[in-house]
C-alpha cells in the first residue's frame, strides 16, 4: 500500500520513469553477472556482496530522484550559484590528495568523514556545472551577449572547474567541454565567439600538455597515459599489456553471436578487467548477444527522445536548456561507453549511465532525471501540488493557532505561565 501511495505521486514524464526502471533492473543482473572477476580477487569468489552494493546505489539515487523531482526547477538556477563553488573547493581537495595508480595521477575520489562512502566530485561538478550555463544563457537571453561579459561570468567559471579537473580525469573534462559548447550553440550564443573559445580552450589544453611534458609532477603524471592510449588505439597495438582489457571485450563481443551465451554464462567476465563497470557492455553483449546489445542501445535513443520532447514542450527557455544540459551528456556518455566496449573509440573510463557499478554515476544521472522530471511536469500536476502545498499551509497554520490559543487560555488561568514558559 506505501509503495503504491508513493507511485501515485510520481509526477513528470511516465515513459522517462518507466526507462529508469528498466534500466535500473537491467543493472542489477548485469552487475550480479559481470562482477565475478572482481568478487574474486577482492571478497572471497562472491558477487552478492556488489549486488547488495549497486542495490543500496539504486535506491538511494532513486530516493534522491524522487525528492528532487517534487522541487521546482527553476530553484536550481539560485543554487548553482552557491552549489558551483562548493563543489570548487571539493575539486580542490580531490586534486591534491595525491592518489596514483601505477604511477598516475588518480585524484578523483574522496571519502565522507564516518560515513565511509566514496564519491567522485567531477561527477557532480558536472551536473552543477550543466545547469549554471543554462541559467546563465536565460539571463542573458534578452540582451546582446559580449565576449567580454561572458568571458567573467560563463567561461571563467567553466574553464576554472575543467582545470580541476583536467589533470587525473582528460576523458570527463573532455565530454564536460563538448557538452557546454553544445549547450551555449543551442542558447544562441554568438558563433563567432563560441569558436574564439573553442581556439583559447585547445590553446590552453596543449600548454598544459607543453608543461607536463617538460616539467613532469605528480599533477601532470597523468599526460603520458592519454598519450600512450591514443597512440596504441592509432596503431592498433593488440599486443601491449595495456590492449589487454580491449582484447578481452572483443573476445566477449565475437562470442555472444546473435542471440548471447545467456544470462550468468559469460566467460569473459572471469578475465576483464572493469567487466562491471567501464566495460559492462562486452558482458551484456556476451550474455544476450546482438539482440540485448540492440535492444539497449534503442532504449538509451528512446530516453534521447523523451530528452527532445521535453525540451520542445517546456514552458519556459530555463527548463529547455535544462534539459538539453543534463539530459544529453547521459546519451553521449552511453554512447561513448559502448564505442570504447567495441574498440571504436579508445579507452576512457567513462561508465554506462544507470547500468555500471558505481555510486556516483548513479546518482548524479539520478539527480540530473529528477530535474527533468520536475521540468516535464504538466499543468495539471503543478497544480494539484499547488493545491497541495497550500493544504499543507493551512494546517500548519492552524497547529499555530491552536497552540497560541492554549497559551492564551493558559495565560488567563494562570498569569505566570507565560514567564514560566518562557523561562522553560
Amino acid at each position: 500500500m506505501l509503495l503504491m501511495s508513493y507511485l501515485r505521486r510520481l509526477r513528470g514524464d511516465k515513459t522517462i520513469w518507466v526507462l529508469f526502471g528498466i534500466l535500473s533492473f537491467f543493472s542489477l543482473i548485469a552487475v550480479y553477472s559481470s562482477s565475478t572477476n572482481l568478487a574474486y580477487t577482492a571478497s572471497g569468489g562472491s558477487p552478492a556482496s556488489y549486488l547488495v552494493k549497486h542495490f543500496v546505489h539504486i535506491c538511494l539515487g532513486l530516493l534522491s530522484m524522487y525528492w528532487i523531482h517534487r522541487v521546482p526547477y527553476h530553484y536550481w538556477r539560485k543554487l548553482s550559484y552557491l552549489l558551483l563553488p562548493f563543489f570548487g573547493v571539493l575539486l580542490v581537495y580531490t586534486l591534491f590528495k595525491g592518489t596514483q595508480i601505477s604511477g598516475a595521477n588518480a585524484s578523483r575520489w574522496i571519502q565522507i568523514p564516518l560515513v565511509g562512502i566514496s564519491f567522485q566530485t567531477s561527477t557532480f561538478a558536472f551536473v552543477c556545472l550543466m545547469i549554471y550555463v543554462a541559467g546563465y544563457l536565460t539571463k542573458t537571453r534578452e540582451e546582446p551577449i559580449t565576449l567580454k561579459h561572458s568571458l567573467l561570468y560563463l567561461w571563467l567559471p567553466v574553464f576554472a572547474t575543467m582545470a580541476l579537473i583536467l589533470p587525473a580525469n582528460f576523458s570527463t573534462t573532455a565530454i564536460m567541454f563538448s557538452m557546454v559548447l553544445m549547450l551555449v550553440y543551442i542558447g544562441n550564443y554568438p558563433l563567432k565567439q563560441l569558436f574564439t573559445v573553442l581556439g583559447f580552450g585547445l590553446i590552453l589544453l596543449l600548454l598544459f600538455v607543453l608543461i607536463a611534458k617538460a616539467f613532469p609532477n605528480k599533477l601532470t603524471s597523468r599526460v603520458d597515459t592519454w598519450q600512450s592510449r591514443i597512440e596504441k588505439f592509432v596503431k592498433n597495438d593488440v599486443q601491449e599489456e595495456e590492449q589487454y582489457q580491449v582484447e578481452r571485450a572483443k573476445t566477449a563481443i565475437a562470442t555472444g553471436g546473435i542471440t548471447g551465451l545467456g544470462p550468468g554464462k559469460s566467460v569473459q567476465r572471469n578475465f576483464l578487467p572493469q567487466s562491471s563497470s567501464d566495460f559492462i557492455y562486452a558482458i551484456v553483449v556476451e550474455e544476450y548477444g546482438l539482440v540485448g546489445a540492440i535492444t539497449l542501445i534503442a532504449v538509451y535513443l528512446l530516453l534521447f527522445v523523451r530528452f527532445l520532447l521535453a525540451a520542445h514542450k517546456a514552458r519556459t527557455a530555463f527548463g529547455k536548456l535544462l534539459v538539453i544540459g543534463l539530459g544529453f551528456p547521459i546519451i553521449f556518455q552511453a554512447l561513448i561507453n559502448m564505442g570504447v566496449a567495441v574498440n571504436l573509440l579508445p579507452v576512457t573510463g567513462q561508465p554506462l549511465p544507470l547500468i555500471s557499478a558505481g555510486g556516483s554515476s548513479i546518482w548524479a544521472a539520478c539527480i540530473a532525471l529528477g530535474i527533468i522530471l520536475n521540468v516535464t511536469k504538466k499543468d495539471e500536476e503543478l497544480a494539484e501540488e499547488e493545491k497541495e502545498s497550500k493544504l499543507r499551509e493551512e494546517a500548519l497554520q492552524r497547529l499555530i493557532d491552536k497552540q497560541l490559543e492554549e497559551e492564551k487560555l493558559e495565560s488567563e488561568v494562570n498569569p505566570m505561565q507565560p514567564i514560566l514558559n518562557q523561562s522553560k
